[in-house]
């Protein structure tokens, strides 16, 4: 279980620096949608799960909003 929070804390890392390095608004949404699903996995892990499907919620549905 640590090693399981390590990774999800790592993809969250390395998710957080994908969108803030890539001009291109596409490829910036994938670190988006990587690092969105590492957080919430990172909060279920530590048993907050009503946070973790807000945080789910409200920055995939605020993507899709601004980039449908």
């Amino acid at each position: 279980m640590t090693y399981f929070v390590l990774f999800l804390g790592l993809c969250f890392v390395l998710g957080s620096l994908a969108v803030a390095s890539n001009p291109s608004p596409y490829y910036g949404i994938v670190g988006l949608v990587v690092a969105c699903v590492a957080g919430c996995g990172w909060l279920l892990s530590l048993g907050v799960s009503f946070v973790s499907l807000v945080l789910f919620m409200v920055y995939l549905g605020g993507m899709l909003m601004v980039f449908v």
